[in-house]
């Protein structure tokens, strides 16, 4: 079999079938969308992107869906950003190794008050357009995502900050109480151009959009591929492939045999079995890293049969977790008994979870008003049909219907965050707020009103309030212990284990996603 950078371009490639319609705006804007940037030099807090050999012309990354969105403020789901997160710049970021918080577009901040936050802004960054990148771009580009009429799915990372000012290369950003949080997010919050998407709106935005990141969007077509250009200006130095692809392949097997016919480079978001072909082979290797995302099934606590405590808990007996993991999993994952994991701070592993107990849950069953409740339990192909299927088997043995919808993730996504809550009854879910912290998970998908939530308890609102809202670790702790005693005793949702990222990667590759999962291209070291 050929090595990858022998293959030809021409054959590893998927024929473009058509282009993304490009919606009237004005003409000139969108012409400079394909400029680029003078240079600049990098400081010393920019890691390295030297590859220590030839990298080939084309990264090819097989992903399991089509972006939503590659707005960076309109989606959080993992096929969005790993494509968006290159386009942008971060304004902080974590060191890949230590996940330490480090400088990017803020070279060094300092809390000048417990409620104040100043930030320096790197000079010399520009964005692909040419527009040199300022204060007041770092601090549009959070005030948008505050701005309730945006509706951010980000919206609840950020709702502590009361105000994000500029004034030259200096940036303020003002709580409305002791935030212990706010430097976690803000490695998630990516910088966009205010002038430019204050003049050509949101929805063109979505589809050219200007970042100031080692790559420009070349070229997008929804539902097939994202091929991403070389910023060859770009500040923190020259990336190492000249055109990365992000072609959408739903099949994880059909993503595994890219990789091992040299089709593909990686292949993101795969499954046990997957890493199983891929270990015999010579020419491909195995990344796999426990992350900070917990598997969760959720329930409508709102809506439908799910609206019953009763149903929730003969939900959470009937699930053979032991042999889930042990079967399918297949080692990549371990048990938990909350909705976190252990990667993030907050997790106290003090509730006692659920076991196994089909007796119980049909005992729950027959006490419920309802004894046979048909449960519908929307997925997408972003989550494994055999994991969903099991959970579908064990539901039905106790005496469940359970009805399968299965959609793309844009759908998916959108239905789960309507404000009316009829997205149906259960859903599987993998969660990571890439911000190693509990607030990042619990306050969003079960806070009184976020858009993830399909759940109220003032009780818990009090306490996810409070935690994120005090610098003082020992009552933070606290606080979370309070709140998972809460979710265990309402069961809006059931932790079922900590996820491993298993990806694929061509052996010449060099490559750490970490807790966080990132997937910054300059970081994939093409090594011979």
């Amino acid at each position: 079999m050929k090595s990858q950078d022998q293959v030809p371009a021409t054959k590893r490639r998927r024929p473009i079938k058509g282009r993304l319609a490009i919606p009237t705006v004005a003409v000139s804007l969108l012409l400079a969308a394909c400029g680029s940037g003078s240079s600049s030099t990098a400081t010393s807090s920019a890691p390295s992107t030297t590859v220590k050999s030839t990298a080939p012309a084309i990264l090819v990354v097989d992903q399991a869906n089509s972006p939503a969105t590659l707005d960076p403020a309109l989606q959080y789901d993992t096929d969005s950003y790993v494509v968006y997160r290159n386009i942008f710049d971060q304004l902080l970021r974590r060191d890949p190794t230590t996940s330490k918080i480090i400088p990017w577009v803020a070279t060094s901040w300092s809390q000048t008050t417990p409620t104040t936050w100043v930030f320096q802004i790197r000079k010399g960054i520009k964005f692909s357009n040419g527009t040199p990148l300022t204060g007041a771009d770092v601090a549009f580009s959070l005030n948008r995502i505050l701005n309730p009429s945006f509706a951010s799915p980000q919206f609840a990372n950020f709702s502590v900050v009361q105000s994000a000012t500029a004034s030259g290369q200096t940036v303020t950003i003002t709580t409305s109480a002791p935030s212990p949080t706010l430097l976690t997010y803000l490695t998630t919050l990516s910088i966009v151009p205010q002038q430019y998407v204050t003049q050509v709106g949101n929805q063109a935005f979505d589809l050219h959009p200007i970042g100031s990141g080692p790559y420009v969007l070349s070229n997008w077509v929804q539902g097939s591929e994202v091929v991403l250009k070389a910023n060859d200006h770009y500040w923190a130095g020259k990336p190492p492939y000249p055109t990365v692809e992000f072609r959408t392949v739903p099949l994880a097997a059909s993503r595994v045999a890219d990789l091992l016919s040299g089709a593909a480079d990686i292949a993101i978001e795969l499954g046990p079995d997957n890493a199983t072909q891929i270990k015999g082979s010579a020419n491909a290797k195995v990344i796999a890293v426990p992350t900070e995302r917990v598997a969760d099934l959720y329930m409508n606590s709102l809506n439908g049969p799910t609206a019953s405590l009763q149903i929730r808990q003969a939900i959470a007996y009937a699930i053979n977790y032991p042999s889930i993991i042990k079967n399918l999993e297949q080692g990549y994952a371990k048990p938990v008994k909350e909705v976190l994991t252990p990667a993030s701070f907050g997790y106290t592993n003090t509730v006692p979870g659920f076991q196994y107990d089909p007796t119980k849950a049909k005992q729950l069953l027959a006490a419920a008003n309802d004894p046979h409740p048909n449960l519908v339990f929307p997925t997408s192909p972003a989550f494994s049909s055999a994991v969903v299927q099991a959970i579908q088997a064990d539901l039905e043995a106790v005496g469940f219907t359970v009805q399968i919808v299965t959609t793309d993730q844009p759908t998916f996504l959108k239905n789960i965050q309507s404000p009316t809550h009829n997205w149906g009854s259960i859903r599987f879910g993998i969660w990571s707020c890439s911000c190693a912290d509990a607030d990042g998970t619990i306050y969003p998908l079960f806070h009184t009103g976020s858009i993830w939530s399909s759940y109220s308890n003032p009780a818990f609102d009090q306490l996810v309030v409070a935690a994120r809202t005090t610098l003082n670790v020992a009552q933070r702790k606290q606080d979370y212990r309070d709140a998972f005693a809460i979710l265990q005793k309402d069961v809006p949702a059931i932790g079922l284990w900590q996820n491993y990222a298993i990806d694929g990667v061509r052996s010449n590759i060099s490559w750490n996603p970490g807790p966080q999962e990132t997937f910054f291209i300059p970081q994939i070291k093409w090594v011979g």
